[in-house]
């Protein structure tokens, strides 16, 4: 990886995108890194601006990375299990600063960002095109039930009565989230986004969905909305030493929590697949020593995910879209433990389309685990309903989409034209868009 220098710059004649990657969770760096290498360097100058932790990951990068400060892993996942505001005012207000001096220094045609909140402040400041990757089922265009996550609430009241209680106070803490970069974006001349927080996390220019309408649909989209389908990724490592020798003669089933789930609960997972017939393929992520590895397990730190989840009957995971979308492109089925708001929603909508199971992370026994992993593999709908969900995200081609908005983005604002950002359409505003 390099850094950028300004006496390298090129001519205008290539267009500069800047890619922002909100380093919380693997999935926001790994998704704007896949979009970035997808432009084709003849005619795009890319950067990529983003806290350097998970740069081991991605090998040598054909662009220069800008370092850029993110809060630790460690307080995002703390917030996210209390249910907690992710970001207060003050850090949202040094994330603008920052923002704004990579902006000013790269001179970007359009911003791309993943979970960059501070985005929709920085990037209207600066007159930059703004747009932002995100899941459908957190669109404000989205028909959606909200299921309830893993809170203190939940383990002091239990499921069944915390999901009333839920229902209830969901609308005061979604408009609690919202509070700080509302009052950020005040302070700054820009509009109140409301206290839905799916403004909070959609709010662009051009809001790219990495789903499927199949999966996550949504109602009225406007014009500035758009499906790009999965964004696949796997890291950058070389399989272990035991990948080709796996045993043959029993299903395989791959086991990852990845950056985000709970990685207590691998032991709890190799425990209970360690009494069923099947091979374990398992991923720590870097986050937890298992201690005593079953017979039947092979772990490692890292594999590589797409060909991990092709190899195997089933995926198990934490529930979140990446990996998940990873099992479903590969034709396999999901068994979701899922723990916070994201990976639950995800889960629905796989469980909806007969793809796979949710377990709730806060409520796994090993008995409970293996008993779901016997039925889904003694079943054959699961894996029939897999593959058909495969032939659906196999129609939409994330990194042509990407290259054809993005080109769209660009084409308007003209070389080296600076404007300011219109501020997209509000639900109650938008015009109807009929999707694929």
């Amino acid at each position: 990886m390099t850094d950028d220098r300004e006496s390298d710059r090129p001519t205008r004649a290539r267009r500069r995108v800047l890619f922002v990657a909100e380093a919380v969770t693997l999935a926001h760096v790994a998704r704007p890194v896949v979009l970035a290498r997808a432009l084709d360097p003849a005619r795009h100058d890319v950067a990529l601006a983003c806290d350097p932790r998970f740069n081991r990951l991605f090998g040598e990068l054909p662009f220069p990375v800008r370092p850029l400060r993110t809060i630790p892993c460690r307080q995002f996942l703390d917030a996210l299990a209390r249910g907690a505001p992710l970001y207060d005012a003050d850090t949202l207000r040094g994330y603008v600063r920052e923002d704004l001096d990579v902006l000013r220094q790269f001179a970007p045609d359009a911003v791309v960002g993943d979970f960059r909140l501070s985005l929709a402040v920085s990037a209207r400041l600066a007159s930059v095109p703004y747009l932002t990757i995100s899941n459908a089922y957190w669109s404000p265009y989205a028909r959606q039930r909200w299921p309830l996550p893993e809170l203190p609430l939940t383990k002091a009241a239990g499921v069944p009565l915390a999901r009333v209680l839920f229902r209830l106070v969901r609308p005061f803490a979604f408009a609690h989230h919202a509070r700080p970069l509302n009052r950020v974006r005040r302070e700054h001349g820009q509009p109140s986004l409301g206290w839905d927080l799916r403004r909070i996390y959609t709010e662009a220019d051009h809001v790219l969905y990495a789903d499927v309408p199949e999966l996550a649909p949504t109602f009225d989209l406007p014009a500035n909305h758009h499906y790009l389908g999965p964004v696949l990724w796997s890291p950058a490592v070389e399989p272990p030493e035991w990948w080709d020798r796996l045993p043959a003669d029993r299903p395989a089933v791959y086991v990852t929590l990845g950056s985000s789930g709970q990685s207590d609960l691998l032991g709890v997972a190799l425990e209970a697949l360690a009494e069923l017939p099947v091979t374990v393929l398992a991923a720590t992520a870097g986050r937890v020593d298992v201690g005593r590895i079953p017979a039947n397990a092979y772990v490692a730190d890292y594999l590589p995910g797409g060909a991990a989840a092709a190899r195997a009957s089933l995926v198990v995971c934490n529930g979140g879209s990446p990996t998940a979308q990873q099992a479903l492109a590969a034709g396999r089925p999901v068994l979701g433990v899922a723990s916070n708001m994201d990976q639950h929603l995800n889960m629905e909508a796989i469980c909806r389309a007969g793809a796979g199971e949710l377990l709730r992370a806060g409520t796994l026994t090993p008995a409970g685990l293996r008993e779901a992993v016997s039925r889904m593999l003694g079943e054959g709908r699961y894996a029939a309903s897999a593959a058909k969900l495969a032939a659906t995200l196999a129609n939409y081609p994330a990194l042509e989409r990407f290259s054809a908005i993005l080109a769209e983005v660009l084409s308007d604002r003209g070389p080296g034209r600076s404007r300011p950002a219109a501020e997209p359409p509000s639900p109650a505003t938008a015009t109807p868009r009929a999707e694929p």
